[in-house]
């Protein structure tokens, strides 16, 4: 491991593209959500917390750091 990445921490959070289980839509959601995420089309459930990373419930396509 590089000395930078010993003293300046980097965040374990990030984003992600989750394709929805039913209607395959992709939608952007934070991985540590406090709230219930919904399908912006037909309303399935995307992610639903836990009290510190969320449960993704759909499938993962990417991960923006």
């Amino acid at each position: 491991m590089r000395l930078w990445e010993k003293i300046i921490p980097r965040p374990r959070s990030s984003f992600l593209q989750v394709k929805c289980a039913e209607c395959g839509n992709e939608q952007v959601t934070f991985s540590h959500a406090s709230s219930v995420v919904r399908c912006n089309i037909c309303g399935a459930i995307l992610a639903e917390p836990t009290g510190g990373k969320a449960n993704i419930k759909g499938e993962v396509v990417s991960r923006f750091e």
